[in-house]
């Protein structure tokens, strides 16, 4: 359960993630030199219009898609102030995939597979970078990019993944609906 695993703040303190029992939560792998960087913006207007209805939202930056997430904790966090004005909390950086992803990723991709990058204007590209590396890429659950996101319910399920093609307004809207379930 989700419920039975802690991560690291980007301050280093550790975050149980059972002090969010009872909330919709977010959890979402992010970069600051991504293309898909401008969707803090989004993500914090989420966090402004619905905390105080019991929605939190886990930021953990991650460098392994492409170098996109340079620095420190600290510059991470100061670029995303200052550029998105972002309030909700950063954890430390961490990977995703691989022998040293987060416990939290592993058990959130057996939850949620990968389940294909819906119409997007970068599916194409993202499609055929993925498939020159990895013919059988789609069948596995692996984070593909940054900005993937997973939706857990007030009960902890892990209801939805979003990949970073989805629509914000998607994203939004299952949220809205889970708050909405008490």
């Amino acid at each position: 359960m989700i419920y039975d695993y802690s991560i690291t703040t980007g301050r280093g303190e550790t975050l149980n993630l059972s002090d969010f029992k009872g909330k919709v939560i977010m959890v979402v792998n992010t970069a600051t030199g991504c293309g898909f960087t401008p969707q803090y913006a989004p993500i914090e207007q989420m966090y402004k219009d619905y905390h105080g209805q019991g929605l939190e939202i886990l930021d953990i930056p991650c460098n392994q898609f492409g170098g996109q997430a340079p620095g420190t904790d600290e510059e991470i966090h100061e670029f995303c102030t200052m550029h998105f004005n972002t309030t909700f909390p950063q954890m430390k950086k961490a990977d995703v995939n691989g022998e040293n992803e987060l416990p939290l990723y592993t058990y959130l991709k057996s939850q949620k597979g990968f389940e294909g990058f819906g119409e997007h204007k970068y599916k194409e590209l993202l499609e055929k970078k993925f498939a020159a590396v990895d013919p059988d890429w789609d069948k596995k659950p692996d984070i593909k990019w940054n900005f993937t996101k997973f939706v857990i319910d007030r009960k902890g399920n892990v209801v939805a993944r979003f990949e970073p093609t989805a629509d914000m307004k998607d994203v939004e809207r299952c949220v809205q609906q889970l708050l909405q379930e008490k």
